[in-house]
């Protein structure tokens, strides 16, 4: 009896030390991230690394108090909603916070942060940094034509576009590639090395995360600095936003998780969507193309028919720009109306937020 306890004293000791390195290894592991970390959530701001995205002089929005028709407060609450902000014509009219969240909460994008990247690219083309979204990624990243000569027909417009034909697992395993592109910790080595084609660029819609990955590589290469900073730089301070943000990292001082990561106040990401409803445009200052703004959306239908077109990591709803991440964050933007509604959540609460926006902002 008293050697089986032995035994089974070390063999506890092992599984305590086993899991307390798998514990310690979360910063440097895809797996640990994985096994300990679980699901993605709203409050993996707070776990990963980030760089800081400075405001210059906080400019608050000007605040004209309405009833918004439609509007339900309770059921906001009720659908696991943390923050819902209406902007038109420039003007605050609505902002509410639930759920513990405050004002000053800092909240994060989940897939929104592929729109943002979005309004980058067009800065950084604007700039004549990057020549032309016609471009292949090959004549930024030529790493990737040395491990396979096909990423030559993949342009800059299929990435954003989801039409590059790249390889894509979704399966959610631990070592599935949405798992990989969530939690590797380091991001660049995977898209250039674990990315890979499957079909023809340009034949159909698939969602895929290695997309925005390629894409912010060649931005970062291009500026010459971190994508973060490059926000910072070009909209965050011109925009006059409310606050510091910031954008999570894929490891200590490492690359931006281009698919999911900036954080910050709901009014502030409310800034960003007033900037594509006025064609790029802010305070006299043309931030971002209005061509870019403006590129036709290719028609694709989204899951449970949301939306109907999608173009430059947006999604198109009708006359609405949106930009979408997991469990219901949302810009929602309609460009003819100055209108824009930003809807922040623990979840989608069973609801598809731009349909409801959509009804909303036809009573506007």
């Amino acid at each position: 009896m008293r050697r089986l306890l032995i035994i089974l004293g070390v063999l506890v000791l092992v599984a305590a030390a086993a899991y307390g390195g798998l514990w310690a290894s979360t910063g440097r592991s895809q797996l640990a991230r994985a096994f300990f970390w679980g699901d993605s959530d709203v409050g993996d701001w707070q776990r990963f690394p980030f760089r800081k995205v400075a405001t210059g002089t906080p400019a608050p929005l000007p605040k004209q108090p309405q009833a918004i028709p439609g509007l339900d407060e309770q059921a906001l609450a009720a659908g696991q909603t943390t923050a819902f902000v209406v902007v038109r014509d420039g003007k605050l009219l609505y902002e509410g916070y639930f759920n513990g969240t405050r004002r000053d909460s800092t909240l994060t994008s989940m897939s929104v942060a592929k729109s943002v990247l979005s309004l980058l690219v067009g800065v950084a083309v604007g700039e004549g940094k990057i020549r032309s979204v016609d471009d292949p990624i090959t004549a930024y990243v030529p790493e990737l034509r040395e491990r396979d000569p096909r990423f030559e027909k993949i342009t800059l417009r299929h990435l954003m576009g989801m039409r590059s034909g790249l390889r894509y697992d979704d399966e959610g395993t631990p070592f599935s590639d949405d798992t990989s592109t969530y939690y590797s910790p380091d991001l660049r080595g995977l898209a250039i090395d674990d990315s890979g084609v499957e079909s023809e660029p340009g034949q159909g819609f698939r969602y895929n995360n290695f997309n925005p990955l390629l894409v912010g590589l060649a931005l970062e290469r291009t500026t010459k600095v971190p994508v973060a900073t490059y926000l910072e730089q070009k909209l965050w301070r011109p925009l006059g936003m409310e606050a510091d943000g910031s954008w999570s990292l894929d490891s200590s001082d490492g690359f931006e998780k281009m698919e999911s990561g900036v954080n910050g106040r709901a009014v502030d990401f409310a800034k960003l969507g007033m900037l594509v409803a006025e064609q790029g445009r802010w305070n006299g200052r043309q931030l971002v193309p209005a061509d870019w703004i403006n590129e036709p959306n290719t028609p694709v239908v989204a899951p449970n028919g949301w939306a109907d077109g999608y173009q430059y990591f947006w999604w198109a709803r009708g006359a609405a720009r949106v930009a979408s991440g997991r469990y219901g964050q949302v810009i929602y933007v309609v460009p003819e109306k100055k209108l824009v509604m930003v809807r922040f959540g623990v979840d989608t609460g069973g609801r598809a937020w731009p349909a409801f926006m959509e009804t909303l902002a036809e009573k506007l």
